[in-house]
């Protein structure tokens, strides 16, 4: 058996999570069946096992609105995916971007469509700051996308939920698959040069935040917690690749505010590579994710497999990785809108995150007891041979 992947990220361009999931998803499922990869990019992995290959695009002649240029380059690319030949039993399409790919291999080739749910955009109207009217565009190839789909693959239950709530689907044709970790990569070190290349003092705790600096991530709001933080130790940010211009500028004032008031605020101001996110987890006191819409929130399961203690909010698929007590501690978000998503009181999400936080960090034993049960409970559920099992399972099912 062969599967297509489709997908906007694959190293060595990866920003986001479905990137992360792509990336060790199909290394797993290469130990089982043949495995082909066409990503947004200039990827040349002609030889192997998965090949791969990226689809660039010109858009110097594209004169429409900046905002809609993500949604006609990915339709570009989607139509270039299947210009070229497609010789495999079933394409897997992940994130908006590749939908229409999967579409067109779908109906002209014939073959079986399944498509993993990272995220879903009638949850992320911020989206409509980043695109404008494509918005629009991407639900509606979302919606089509999904209910012709011969599987639909939900990473969380929650998720599993917001599908069968939002589209027409019969719940038989929503599996759900956790996201997995690579729990040899992923695992605590002893070495701090990344650390130390970025000014952070290894001989202080710290907090860590890893990810986007995208309104789905809640980062602001977490900046804005700093205020209420205990003194003593240091607050490390590594966010990068914003959405829009807009929430960069937003980013920028709110840290420079911070460090106004407070020594050891640390901005790393990029998307930090695998083994240097891997030391920034491992040396951390707490991880903290303010996410205010995460349908699984790997960052959270990387750092557990490093053994760090964990602070996030209690949304999404988060709340089936993160056992508050016992791992970390989850945040109630009670005072959170059923769209779009911002606390009723941003304040007062600042606050309960900075309480939390707080509590963890005055008591240190408990820190590393929660960073030990992170790492039995990574290792027990999400490792990602089990993962990549249960999906050649699902694509043997549906090709027979």
């Amino acid at each position: 058996m062969k599967t297509l992947l489709l997908t906007n990220e694959y190293p060595p361009h990866i920003y986001g999570g479905a990137g992360v999931h792509v990336e060790y998803l199909s290394r797993g499922l290469a130990r089982f069946i043949d495995v082909e990869v066409r990503a947004f990019g200039d990827q040349d992995v002609p030889a192997g096992n998965p090949t791969a290959k990226g689809f660039e695009l010109d858009a110097s002649g594209f004169t429409c609105p900046k905002p809609l240029r993500p949604a006609f380059g990915a339709v570009q690319r989607c139509v270039d995916f299947n210009t070229t030949n497609i010789d495999a039993d079933i394409v897997h399409c992940h994130t908006w971007y590749a939908h229409f790919g999967g579409i067109l291999a779908k109906l002209n080739y014939g073959i079986p469509l399944v498509i993993t749910v990272h995220s879903l955009e009638p949850l992320r109207p911020w989206k409509r700051e980043q695109l404008g009217g494509g918005y629009d565009f991407t639900c509606w190839l979302e919606k089509t996308a999904l209910e012709m789909a011969d599987a639909v693959i939900a990473v969380s239950r929650e998720t599993k939920a917001d599908i069968l709530r939002l589209f027409d689907l019969p719940e038989e044709r929503v599996p759900i698959i956790y996201n997995g970790i690579d729990l040899e990569e992923y695992r605590a070190t002893d070495s701090h040069a990344a650390l130390d290349a970025h000014g952070v003092d290894v001989s202080k705790p710290y907090i860590l935040f890893v990810g986007r600096i995208a309104r789905q991530k809640g980062i602001i709001h977490l900046v804005n917690a700093i205020k209420y933080l205990d003194p003593g130790f240091q607050i490390v940010l590594c966010a990068g690749a914003p959405d829009t211009p807009e929430i960069a500028d937003e980013m920028k004032t709110a840290v420079t505010a911070a460090q106004r008031e407070r020594e050891g605020v640390i901005w790393i101001e990029q998307m930090v590579d695998t083994p240097s996110k891997i030391e920034f987890y491992s040396h951390a006191a707490v991880f903290v994710c303010p996410s205010i819409y995460e349908p699984f929130g790997i960052i959270n399961l990387e750092a557990m497999a490093c053994e760090t203690a964990v602070v996030a909010s209690a949304v999404g698929g988060i709340k089936e990785v993160v056992v508050s007590g016992e791992t970390g501690t989850l945040v109630t978000l009670d005072q959170m809108t059923g769209s779009p998503f911002e606390p009723i009181d941003p304040d007062e999400f600042s606050r309960e995150l900075a309480g939390a936080v707080n509590e963890l960090m005055a008591d240190p034993e408990r820190c590393a007891a929660y960073g030990k049960a992170g790492r039995k409970r990574a290792e027990a559920l999400f490792g990602w041979d089990a993962i990549a099992k249960k999906t050649v399972e699902l694509y043997e099912s549906l090709v027979k």
